[in-house]
Formats: structure tokens, sequence, C-alpha cells
């Protein structure tokens, strides 16, 4: 079987990077830009940082920001339409996975029109078309959106969130400047932190995981577990080396799949609003604990990234402990809780359970798992 890998055209890493934002612009030749961003990014002009880069180039623009932390199917209709009023040839996507996601709904559904449902784009859609030309410009350490060929959609109307899967809908730039993720707040930096670095460890073991995943992978988990500290902490060493691993992470989970943390954490944002990433973060050790019969090797490896010196010369019982309880230490360093206690209802587990068992990222999982079980860990996790 073959093995595909899709990632961006052009990719700007580093301070600074984003004023090849016109260079990239003017030599695509773009001549109007949609700008997609979340209105709390208008607020607290992080977004300006762009906007004005687009004002010195002398670049024409229109913002859309009636996006959710959560985006639903109305704030892609809405965007659609808004795009197409606008006279814009591109998009340029500024914020977290909240707007990269909106920006990749709004551009594959402006050239495939057929699907403006937004419902029909769940899964792996037919589409035939590449999306309208996205610049993604994350202010977040951790969804890797601008460089996944996924995106997530709330579906209001029935309490779930839709896991959408496009080769189509990748961003033609990413530029990934951590200049702007310096504003982050200490929660929201650690929760994405985080996020990320459930990307890299679900990655990692997915059943869709190969040779080449896997180095981007590990060395991700590697990157992440010696720069969160510091990110939280506020550093640059930590802001800049969140900036490149949650990418790499992104680089790899978005080819090969993630598991049930991500396919568990997607109802607790439909259902009760709760931050993606605190999500995965309190889920990850004890999915982890449940995985780890049908990951072979693999958590030494992971141990000795998060740090443990001597992960190789324990035994694969210990070594798997080890990879479980570093990311533990990890979580709890940046401030993250420990269990679902404070967000999720009993009488919700069955509709949670059964969300999860449905969603796209849980044939990933590396262990084969059922409604019955994944409601048991929604229960261990209370």
């Amino acid at each position: 079987m073959a093995n595909r890998f899709v990632l961006n055209e052009t990719s700007y890493h580093g301070k600074g990077a984003i004023a090849e934002i016109a260079t990239e612009i003017k030599a695509r030749d773009f001549k109007k830009v949609f700008v997609c961003s979340d209105p709390d990014l208008i607020k607290l002009g992080i977004a300006k940082k762009v906007v004005d880069i687009l004002d010195e180039a002398n670049i024409p623009y229109e913002i859309y920001s009636q996006i959710k932390p959560n985006p639903t199917i109305e704030n892609v209709q809405t965007g659609v339409s808004a795009f197409k009023n606008s006279g814009a040839d591109c998009i340029v996507a500024i914020g977290g996975g909240s707007s990269i996601d909106t920006a990749k709904a709004i551009g594959i559904i402006v050239e495939n029109p057929e699907f403006a449902d937004v419902r029909s784009l769940e899964g792996v859609a037919p589409t035939r078309n590449k999306c309208t030309p996205i610049i993604a410009v994350p202010t977040t350490a951790g969804t890797a959106a601008e460089v996944t060929i996924n995106y997530v959609i709330t579906d209001a109307e029935n309490n779930r969130k839709m896991v959408c899967v496009d080769v189509h809908d990748i961003p033609v730039v990413a530029v990934v400047d951590p200049d702007m993720m310096a504003s982050m707040p200490k929660g929201l930096t650690a929760a994405t932190g985080m996020d990320a670095l459930t990307h890299a460890i679900e990655g990692y073991i997915t059943k869709g995981a190969w040779e080449m995943s896997d180095m981007f992978h590990i060395k991700a988990i590697e990157i992440i577990a010696k720069s969160l500290r510091g990110a939280v902490a506020g550093t640059d060493d930590g802001r800049e080396g969140m900036a490149l691993g949650q990418y790499i992470a992104g680089m790899g989970f978005s080819n090969v799949g993630l598991g049930i943390v991500h396919s568990m954490a997607h109802p607790l944002g439909a259902v009760y609003d709760t931050p993606h990433g605190v999500a995965n973060a309190i889920i990850l050790p004890t999915v982890m604990e449940y995985n780890a019969p049908a990951t072979g090797e693999k958590y030494r490896n992971i141990a000795k990234a998060m740090g443990v010196e001597d992960a190789y010369a324990m035994s694969l019982e210990d070594a798997r402990k080890a990879a479980v309880d570093a990311v533990k230490k990890l979580s709890a360093d940046v401030g993250i809780p420990t269990d679902l206690k404070s967000i999720v209802k009993t009488e919700d587990i069955d509709f949670l359970s059964q969300s999860a068992f449905d969603d796209a990222c849980r044939p990933g999982n590396p262990r084969d798992t059922s409604v019955a079980e994944i409601r048991e860990l929604y229960f261990k996790l209370m």
C-alpha cells in the first residue's frame, strides 16, 4: 500500500515571518484578501499585526470575524456568503483552529458549492476542486491547523462535532511566527500545548503510523516536552519551541490520523463547549494506559522523548508507565485539571460514548474499542 504525505506548498518559521504574507500575496497575484479571524483577536489587536502589513503593502482586504471558539455550520455558511460578496480571491486566516478551520470550510464550499449544507463535508468528502487559496497564520501553538488536511465544525443542532478530512483544504502557505503567539494567556498556552502533545503521541501510535510520520512525531514530542513549561512561563525559547513543535506534530498526524483521545474530546466541545486542548490533556493519560498493550515498544521511545533518561534500561511495562507518568507530570506542571468531574454530567455519558465511537478519529486508535469500553473510560475520568 502506498503511503501519502500532503504538506503546505510553502511555510515560513521564526520571528518576523508575518512580513512574508505580503510577499506571497503579490507573488501569487492575488487581488483582494478575505481576512478570517475571530472577534477576540480583532478586539485585542492581534489580527491588526497582519492587517497592518496588508495596509503597508496597499493590498485590499475585507475582515470576517463571525466565528465562535468551536465554529458552527452557521459561522461557515455566513462566511461563504460574505466571501462571495467581498470580491476576494484568497483568504488570510489568523487565529487558532477555530479561525483556520472556518477558513478551510469556507474555501472548500466556495470552490465546491455542492457541499453548501456543510454537513456533507463530514468524514472524507469527495470534493473535486482545491479550496480558495489560504494563507494560514496561527496565533496558538497547538492545533497545527495551518499544516493539516483536517478541520472540525460543530453541528450545534445535533450537539456534535464533525471531523472533515480533505486534501483539497490544506493552506497553500503557513506562516508560523512565534510573535503572533506571544499574547496567549498561560491557560491557553497550556491547553493548546497539551493539544499539540496529544497530536504527536496519538499520531505516533495510530494504526496508520509509518517510518516517515514516526520521525516527525518523536521529534515533536521531544520539542514539546522541552518547551511547554517555558512557553507557559512566557519565555522566548519556550514560545519558539512550541511554535515549531506543534507544526512538526501537524506534519505527521495530518497524514496518518489520530485516535480516541480526540474522538472522546470532540463531544465534550460540542456538548459543553469545553476547550479542545483542555479536553485532550485530561483524557490523554487515561487513554494512553488503555492503549498501552497495543503499542509495542513505542511507549519506550515516548518516555525517552519526554526526558526519561533510563527508558531503554527499563522493562517494557515500566517504560510504558514512565511514558504515562511523564505526560501526567507535564500536564500537572502547566495547570491542567486531572479529571472531568467539573465538565461531564453522568446522564450524558451514553450520548458522549456513542458520539466518540462514531467520530472519524476512532478507527485510527491502535487498540480496537467499543462504545461500552469508551463509556468505561469516561467514568474512569470522572
